[in-house]
């Protein structure tokens, strides 16, 4: 019977995707190399472990919204799930590399999203949990259970999902907002001949003393 081993080599940003995706390259080996591997059906539960860094003083300040205050991290700091993903491994023997694609998002109401860009640099902990199904030859064609124990961690450069959101997404960000506050700054962009959305919430912010950018 298969007994699979699954590592991370490394991750790469997918370019020209219709969103944003990140590609981890998945080996998958197995400790019996002669036994020849059908397929694998493996699905990928990614989860964030951020008790596994350190974070500067201005990276708190971008997680309050998060976690609190720095002093209730203790309570507060907790392992959260990322994604889920899955992928079919082709046929093969001994070991083989295959991508995981990972849908990303840069929408600010989504914790993943708010937890990456509230880091400047380093690496992000995670955690990726398997399951599935194998299907393999014995002395006949057989299927079995990936063990629920496999997982394996790595540390995900910050500097690779910055690189992809600003290849996406150059020099902006997405913003959910409700239908009523939509209508209610498109009423305010039309009545004040402002011509895009950008200089809309600008102005609005300028009426209410926020700074803006420079």
């Amino acid at each position: 019977m298969p007994d699979l081993q699954v590592t991370v080599e490394g991750v790469e940003v997918v370019p020209f995707a219709a969103a944003p995706l990140l590609a981890f390259k998945l080996r998958v080996s197995n400790s019996s190399q002669q036994e020849l591997i059908h397929a694998v059906t493996l699905r990928v539960q990614i989860q964030i472990e951020a008790l596994r860094r350190q974070y500067t003083r201005e990276e708190q300040e971008h997680l309050s919204e998060l976690y609190g205050e720095p002093s209730r991290w203790g309570q507060t700091l907790r392992t959260m799930l990322w994604t889920h993903a899955s992928v079919v491994v082709p046929r093969f023997t001994s070991s083989t590399v295959v991508d995981l694609h990972v849908p990303c998002t840069f929408d600010f109401n989504v914790a993943a999203t708010k937890y990456f860009h509230g880091l400047d640099a380093g690496e992000i902990p995670l955690c990726l949990q398997f399951s599935g199904m194998v299907f393999y030859q014995g002395d006949a064609f057989q299927v079995a259970p990936i063990s629920w124990d496999k997982e394996t961690q790595y540390r995900l450069p910050v500097q690779v999902w910055k690189k992809l959101m600003n290849d996406y997404y150059p020099n902006s960000v997405l913003l959910a907002l409700h239908r009523d506050t939509f209508a209610h700054l498109q009423q305010f962009k039309t009545r004040e001949g402002i011509g895009t959305w950008d200089e809309a919430v600008e102005r609005a912010l300028t009426l209410t003393g926020e700074p803006v950018r420079s």
